[in-house]
């Protein structure tokens, strides 16, 4: 039987190297990064934004509590000094990330007053997109009203809040038939808001924390969290007063 020639020692004596074995799930030649690369979420140009993105990510998945700078840096695949550079630190991208969801929220509650509505179920409309918004993105809500994380100063945070607020004003103001003032408020218009937002606000956190599921159980068979919204705020609103 004829003997298979040793390739190595026939290397050895011509003077060749044995090529090494290809990594598997790699062809040869492909770059050691090709599926870093593939996955990288931004393109260059785009990283403030990329990271923004990917602290909302984060935020959504792990709470305030696991919103770092390195996470951030982690979940979008750049280097842990990168969203320093941008940002400065964390209270400034927390800032920033709340500026988006303010305006986020700012629109989701201005479409849902611009239906073709009496006063009143416009501002019924709002208080359900102002729940729903809350639903929907958890994690950036809460982040919004943890005002001891933010740095209420920077430009673009300080704008969408207080056009947050100024829509609560003007949507509370048209019911009580008067005009908010970017100074002043009548006792009965802040009266108005304050009530207003308490009741929204307050129903929201008890119902992101769980704390409804029991009401919720109990209640008639077909209804839900919008029909006990609905339900609360028509026997709690004040309407205006007839001519």
């Amino acid at each position: 039987m004829a003997r298979t020639p040793n390739i190595r020692r026939t290397l050895i004596r011509t003077g060749k190297k044995a090529a090494a074995p290809a990594r598997a799930g790699r062809k040869p030649g492909a770059p050691r990064n090709a599926k870093a690369s593939e996955a990288s979420p931004y393109h260059h140009g785009d990283l403030h934004d990329a990271l923004l993105r990917a602290a909302e990510r984060v935020l959504e998945r792990d709470g305030l509590g696991g919103l770092t700078l390195r996470a951030v840096a982690r979940e979008a695949g750049v280097s842990h000094a990168a969203p320093t550079h941008h940002f400065g630190d964390l209270t400034g991208l927390v800032s920033e990330l709340a500026a988006i969801g303010f305006r986020q929220f700012n629109v989701a509650m201005a479409a849902a007053g611009a239906i073709d509505a009496p006063p009143l179920m416009r501002a019924l409309a709002r208080a359900k997109a102002y729940v729903a918004y809350a639903q929907a993105h958890p994690g950036m809500y809460g982040l919004m009203f943890r005002t001891e994380r933010l740095d209420m100063t920077r430009p673009s945070l300080h704008e969408a809040a207080t056009a947050s607020f100024n829509g609560l004003a003007g949507a509370v103001g048209v019911s009580l038939q008067q005009q908010a003032s970017d100074e002043a408020l009548s006792l009965e218009h802040a009266a108005a808001i304050a009530r207003a937002w308490s009741l929204v606000h307050g129903f929201t956190t008890l119902l992101l924390d769980g704390r409804l599921n029991d009401i919720l159980k109990r209640l008639p068979k077909g209804n839900t969290v919008e029909t006990l919204l609905d339900a609360m705020l028509r026997s709690t609103v004040t309407r205006p007063p007839g001519p």
